[in-house]
């Protein structure tokens, strides 16, 4: 049994969690939400410790890359880092250019890894598989390859009811709208 984080952004206020009504929550998960919050910050202070050109001053500058050796290929690419404030807020389009909505919201697991995209249109919200949205991180818009005809028949819910975004039903469901299969959930 997990419960379900949501991590939201407030304009000008910052980075929240919501947390639900204590009256809503047994003992058992007011304790889960408690620990959820203590790994999030804690998750929060590691990165922020390993940014780039952090906030630590006085530190000695990087060392040089030692020249390639003859025979040895350095990788093509290395992974790019991109920041929570490149998605929220971003335009979702299927094909045709359609517009459905922007990224209002997303949901990780307890390992930090991002499973969904929260899709906000007009008081409605979709969940879209994070594999099935690919990025223009620089234009801040998402596509999805999807046509109207299958955006249409994804159920929606609203703030009041979110799903249980972890039950394997949901998930096999949630994905399979999209044509794709549910990646394994990384555990502990």
């Amino acid at each position: 049994m997990s419960l379900v984080r949501t991590l939201h952004f407030r304009q000008g206020s910052g980075w929240f969690l919501e947390e639900p009504p204590p009256w809503r929550l047994g003992p058992t998960r007011q304790l889960e939400f408690q620990r959820m919050r203590y790994h999030l910050r804690t998750a929060l202070a590691a990165i922020l410790a390993v940014v780039p050109g952090g906030l630590a001053f006085g530190q000695a500058p990087p060392a040089k890359d030692p020249p390639p050796r003859v025979g040895t290929a350095k990788p093509t690419e290395t992974p790019q880092a991109h920041r929570a404030k490149q998605v929220l807020g971003a335009k979702v389009s299927i094909a045709g250019d359609i517009s459905i909505g922007t990224v209002e919201d997303l949901v990780f697991s307890d390992t930090g890894q991002v499973e969904y995209l929260i899709v906000a249109n007009e008081g409605k919200l979709v969940t879209v598989p994070w594999e099935a949205a690919k990025f223009n991180f620089e234009k801040q818009t998402a596509t999805v390859n999807i046509t109207r005809d299958q955006y249409k028949v994804i159920p929606t819910y609203t703030v009041r009811e979110y799903p249980v975004f972890f039950a394997p039903d949901y998930r096999t469901e949630v994905y399979r709208y999209y044509g794709l299969r549910p990646r394994p959930i990384l555990r502990r």
